[in-house]
């Protein structure tokens, strides 16, 4: 019908869709490829229906024949159950008291490689938190969760994970098997010193399966790809990613360009990815590249913030930003005109974000005060990453449980999206007020982690771990409280400063500036800086708008 366009843009938009996990981007540092030696994992869940809250599963024994209720994820339909271990971990979100950090994001697959049994009762969801719950290193994860499929099929399609620990870090892609009960999947170590990522796209390709200290498998990953017809060539060219997901650049440019996003700011040799990215090459872009100097936490913060500034693919600069550099395009991701299919970009960072982290697993301090997940909700571009340690039993009143559509005030989800949308009218008066609260407040909570981590760990050395708990829940309340009180006062702060198109008049520290007779003063009227607006007006009316018409 509408030749390669509507391909592309219905490839895109499918890559892009919106179930919880579609949309998501992880990012990773290996501990030598960090600043301060954690290996550290990203995640964004992004849906458009998701809410920002942070969960908490305590640690427990529990007793023979009890069993484990399994919930799906993106739906909280009841799958059925397993046998429950005779104990399980504190988790903290996605992390666990053993430093253990998962994440995921979905990329799909061949659609028939999906449970067509209705027998599976394991989906990704479930595989993390489940992993979370039974693992002490990134290894055991993998062990649980292949083996968790393997008994009891697997519920979702094409996935894949961030496994980390203090010592390693591992990428798991798994699919589904159709009619056959369980997975295929190969996981893969990421070296020490390598950072890697991935975005709705299979990364992993050829390997050498005979490296078994950095190369696991399911034992019929090639088999069962020659079985299905997915692949037909010598074991050594084997390619997981190629076999069982079909590649096209509209998938590259929605999903492998945000890691190559990540990539290119690192390791400058990356740059000519951007010719995978874009569809022009079709040498594919490495899981793992060697970054030319090393990543620090705040690094992999704002790379969760991205929208391929300094890219072709800006966010920023084309007209569809508009007049106030909007970085956000609004769903749906393809649009029509005259005939032929166009897309959007798809950023890390994107509006439907419900909530995200930067996990840290650091080897150099006890577990209960190494693990940190530094979270976040809402957008990544405009959200606070606060920081919150894997020994913590007891969830801020901020961040509990909450619905998308009831607006709270004391949810740090809603202060934070009040927030976002109100800035993204007027994308480029309002962001540097919004980076001067955030910044304060992530800067705070990265300058206090040393003090505060030297008691915390003094407390787990001398055995008082009821202390340590009590420390780390008090901590995290005054920390969740005055982030979502500090972007309450910001939204009003943004709502009374833009009023009606203008802009008040602030001093240097951004109070309201009064004349000497008390009363405002009066407000600047900025229009729209960007010169495109007008033209745009004029090339579209003419001279409709003529201030002085010529007489007839």
């Amino acid at each position: 019908m509408k030749t390669k366009h509507l391909a592309l843009a219905a490839a895109i938009a499918a890559a892009m869709a919106a179930p919880h996990a579609d949309a998501c981007t992880n990012l990773i540092a290996g501990k030598k490829a960090t600043t301060d030696g954690s290996v550290m994992v990203t995640y964004a869940a992004d849906s458009h229906n998701l809410y920002g809250m942070l969960t908490h599963t305590p640690a427990a024994k529990h007793a023979p024949g009890e069993m484990r209720k399994v919930i799906e994820w993106d739906t909280n339909k009841p799958l059925g159950e397993i046998p429950q271990t005779a104990e399980t971990y504190n988790v903290v979100g996605n992390i666990n008291e053993h430093q253990v950090a998962i994440g995921e994001s979905t990329w799909g697959g061949h659609k028939e490689l999906v449970d067509t049994t209705g027998n599976s009762i394991i989906d990704y969801g479930s595989l993390i938190q489940i992993a979370l719950e039974r693992s002490k290193t990134a290894r055991e994860a993998i062990d649980v969760m292949t083996s968790l499929v393997d008994k009891y099929g697997y519920a979702s399609s094409g996935e894949s994970f961030s496994i980390a620990d203090p010592n390693e870090v591992w990428v798991l892609e798994m699919i589904g098997k159709g009619a056959e009960k369980g997975a295929v999947w190969v996981a893969v170590r990421i070296p020490d010193d390598a950072i890697s990522g991935h975005a709705n796209e299979p990364r992993i390709r050829k390997v050498n399966f005979k490296d078994k200290k950095n190369v696991l498998h399911s034992k019929d990953v090639i088999s069962f790809a020659r079985k299905r017809g997915y692949f037909n060539g010598k074991d050594e060219d084997f390619s997981f990613a190629d076999a069982y997901e079909k590649h096209d650049p509209a998938t590259r440019r929605g999903c492998d360009a945000r890691v190559w996003s990540f990539f290119r700011r690192f390791a400058p040799d990356t740059e000519k990815y951007y010719a995978w990215c874009a569809g022009t090459s079709d040498e594919p872009m490495p899981l793992y590249v060697i970054p030319e100097k090393k990543v620090s936490l705040k690094d992999m913060q704002w790379r969760m913030r991205d929208h391929y500034e300094d890219t072709p693919f800006n966010m920023t600069s084309d007209p569809g930003a508009g007049p106030y550099h909007v970085p956000y395009r609004w769903r749906p991701m393809s649009y029509e005109v005259d005939g032929k299919e166009y897309v959007m970009e798809r950023a890390i960072a994107t509006q439907q974000t419900g909530w995200s982290f930067v996990s840290q697993s650091r080897a150099d301090l006890p577990d209960p005060v190494g693990g940190v997940l530094w979270f976040g909700t809402d957008d990544t571009n405009t959200s606070v990453y606060m920081p919150f340690y894997c020994s913590m039993t007891e969830v801020p009143a901020q961040l509990g449980h909450g619905d998308i559509n009831t607006f709270d005030m004391n949810s740090n989800f809603w202060m934070n999206n009040w927030v976002a949308n109100t800035a993204y009218e007027r994308y480029d008066y309002m962001i540097p007020d919004i980076r001067k609260v955030q910044s304060n407040l992530e800067d705070k909570f990265q300058q206090t982690r040393p003090a505060v981590e030297a008691e915390l760990a003094a407390l787990a050395k001398a055995g008082d771990m009821a202390a340590l708990t009590a420390a780390v829940n008090k901590e995290g309340a005054e920390i969740a409280k005055e982030a979502t009180d500090a972007y309450r006062d910001l939204a009003i702060y943004l709502m009374v400063k833009y009023m009606d198109g203008n802009r008040k008049k602030t001093d240097e520290n951004g109070k309201f500036i009064y004349t000497e007779y008390d009363i405002p003063a009066s407000p600047e009227f900025p229009g729209y800086a960007d010169k495109s607006y007008y033209e745009n007006i004029v090339k579209a009316t003419g001279n409709h708008f003529l201030a002085n018409p010529e007489k007839k």
